[in-house]
């Protein structure tokens, strides 16, 4: 589940839910207690109580902030062919529908069951207009500064540098140091990209053909978070890319690269912008 992919919109809808369900454990009714009569010792109910409102308000609310958030976060995920959110979000509405016409019916409503009903609210209205609202489409998180990375296979970073590979001058993604972008090598004259790759790009592989056309496998960092998609054209994630990491780009696929993690995995790449090469 990537965090960074919530937005405020989410944080809304958590916020609701956790509000629910305080309220689940407050008075759903107030007592008329008679003139002369002591009713310090005798307890309200609660929704812990009452089987019907708990299940159709205040967890039908908890469930339905849970699908939103959790169908946010993995979008591939499906229920009966609704996105996991939308799903969520039908959850939330019931919960505010019952709740209403629950408060309506009672002659004494209690402070769970006012609260539950304001939480509800912002439940379902933070469910439904995230999609719509774009201050409320904004990232709950915001994009961390790019860090220093450490050098694959220990290699150690040099004083004053940046982001990147230790050593080597920030290129755009594509461009060989010293040349602009696309220029291949003089024949004759040594790749300069080479010098600057780590000892493990300059092995060749053994016994495996090189790859397609005039790619040059290298090792690059992302500034922020991203999916790494399978081979197959699978539409849910496969691995996610962390800041601070070296992977190894073994393939162009169109606009995106073919990218291997520490662990072997290979998938698409499908977002290349702000890369930084090794």
């Amino acid at each position: 589940m990537n965090i960074r992919s919530l937005t405020r919109g989410d944080g809304v809808v958590i916020g609701a839910a956790v509000v629910l369900f305080i309220a689940s454990f407050l008075d759903l009714a107030g007592i008329d207690c008679p003139a002369g009569l002591n009713c310090s010792s005798f307890d309200a109910p609660n929704a812990w109580d009452a089987l019907g409102v708990l299940m159709s308000v205040f967890l039908a609310g908890i469930i339905g902030a849970a699908l939103v958030v959790v169908g946010r976060a993995m979008p591939s995920r499906k229920v009966v062919g609704l996105d996991l959110g939308q799903f969520g979000a039908a959850f939330c509405v019931f919960a505010l529908w019952t709740a209403f016409w629950t408060i309506i019916d009672a002659s004494d409503a209690g402070t769970g069951l006012i609260l539950g009903l304001l939480a509800t609210i912002v439940l379902a209205g933070g469910a439904v207009a995230t999609p719509l609202v774009p201050a409320l489409k904004a990232p709950l998180m915001g994009a961390p500064r790019p860090q220093a990375v450490q050098p694959p296979y220990g290699g150690q970073p040099q004083p004053g540098q940046g982001y990147g590979y230790p050593g080597a001058q920030q290129q755009p993604y594509g461009a060989q140091p010293g040349q602009p972008y696309g220029a291949q090598p003089q024949p004759g004259q040594p790749d300069p990209a080479m010098a600057h790759a780590p000892q493990a790009q300059q092995q060749a592989p053994q016994g495996g053909s090189a790859p397609a056309g005039d790619f040059t496998p290298f090792w690059f960092a992302v500034p922020v978070a991203r999916p790494l998609y399978g081979e197959d054209g699978s539409p849910g994630p496969i691995a996610e890319l962390a800041p601070g990491t070296w992977y190894l780009a073994v393939e162009q696929r169109g606009p995106g690269l073919i990218a291997q993690t520490q662990d072997g995995r290979r998938g698409v790449l499908q977002d290349t912008t702000g890369i930084q090469r090794g």
